[in-house]
């Protein structure tokens, strides 16, 4: 015969009912109700000058949590309360972080969608004065810097790595890991500062041009491609090296076929995220490519224009059509937005399609 166990007097978060599934919503949309309430009475009584929508929104979250944590105490037990708590802090953690990306998308599109034209992309700044022009110098001096920068920065950073993981023992090894922590602090302007000093030994003061440029990136771009290759290749597992090795596979073969395809989609991530990191960069650029409102397609030509440095120029140097100048700001910060976004979706393709295949 069983015997139907009951929670106890004190009570039992185990045995304790449950709250209604549509409770956390219901209370969130009744937090933020009272919240929008006590800010309009201020805003009524002459408190502020217009309403305020991240406040509501801040007390709100922060009625919502001390309201969930009440009634799950009340109804569910302590066990459940604390839960509970703990859910909504995460939760209200990873909307806080979301809140910064989401409100910088909506400002840059619907600022920058007033010049998102064909014009924009299909001419430069050349003789153009106010409203007018484009950023087709800017976009092309882009690609082209930071896929120099990429070529110089891969080969190095990624045989670096094999060096760090594969080969180096000792002091030799910790004093590499020791700059490279120390090189991916540094600041961009050091970075620039360093090429300036380097190019003008060859060419003189006063040099510009956009290799240049590249190399400024390509010292900013290394330590973070050799950091994050590093811990991708750390993490193939050595069963994998030590079957190669049975097999008769020399080291530097197993590292090429073995290691190195193991580990190409996280090392394909790694590198569009270190390209990400320099693609933006204004400083280094300002002192070692400079401005132009022409095309330059030669890297160790004269000048040349990048869209960090083109967004930079149109903000601070406003002509007669100070307007115009914005709006080009705007769209050029878009689309180096779009960029980024462009060069992360092809490395999701490129590890999709040449990561291992696992299956039969």
């Amino acid at each position: 015969m069983t015997e139907a166990i009951s929670a106890p007097a004190g009570g039992n978060a185990l045995t304790h009912g449950r709250l209604p599934k549509p409770t956390p919503w219901v209370l969130l949309g009744a937090s933020m109700v009272v919240s929008a309430a006590i800010f309009l009475l201020v805003l009524l009584a002459g408190g502020t000058a217009d309403f305020n929508i991240a406040g509501t929104v801040i007390v709100g979250a922060i009625l919502y949590v001390i309201a969930i944590t009440v009634f799950a105490t009340i109804v569910e037990g302590r066990r459940q309360a604390v839960d509970r708590f703990v859910t909504a802090l995460v939760v209200g953690a990873f909307v806080i972080a979301l809140l910064p990306l989401f409100s910088l998308i909506f400002t840059v599109v619907s600022n920058g969608l007033a010049r998102f034209d064909v014009a924009f992309f299909t001419q430069s700044q050349r003789n153009i004065v106010g409203a007018g022009g484009g950023a087709l110098h800017a976009i092309v001096g882009t690609l082209e810097i930071t896929a120099v920068a990429a070529l110089i920065s891969v080969p190095i950073g990624l045989m670096t790595a094999i060096y760090l993981v594969e080969y180096g023992r000792g002091a030799l090894a910790r004093g590499i890991t020791f700059l490279v922590d120390v090189m991916t602090g540094i600041p961009s302007i050091v970075a620039g500062l360093f090429a300036y000093s380097l190019f003008a030994i060859f060419f003189g003061p006063g040099v510009r041009m956009g290799f240049a440029g590249s190399v400024a990136l390509s010292v900013l771009m290394i330590p973070v491609v050799v950091r994050s290759c590093e811990e991708l290749l750390r993490i193939v597992p050595n069963e994998l090296r030590e079957a190669s090795y049975a097999l008769g596979v020399p080291k530097w073969l197993t590292i090429t076929k073995v290691v190195l395809p193991t580990s190409i989609a996280g090392i394909t991530t790694g590198v569009m995220l270190a390209i990400a990191r320099v693609i933006g960069e204004t400083a280094p650029l300002l002192l070692v490519a400079g401005f132009a409102t022409s095309m330059n397609y030669d890297l160790f030509g004269d000048r040349m224009q990048s869209l960090p440095v083109f967004v930079y120029d149109s903000y601070a140097n406003q002509g007669t059509d100070g307007a115009a100048d914005i709006q080009r700001a705007w769209t050029g910060a878009l689309t180096l937005i779009l960029i980024v976004m462009a060069l992360n979706l092809i490395a999701r393709l490129i590890a999709r399609f040449f990561a291992p295949k696992t299956g039969r």
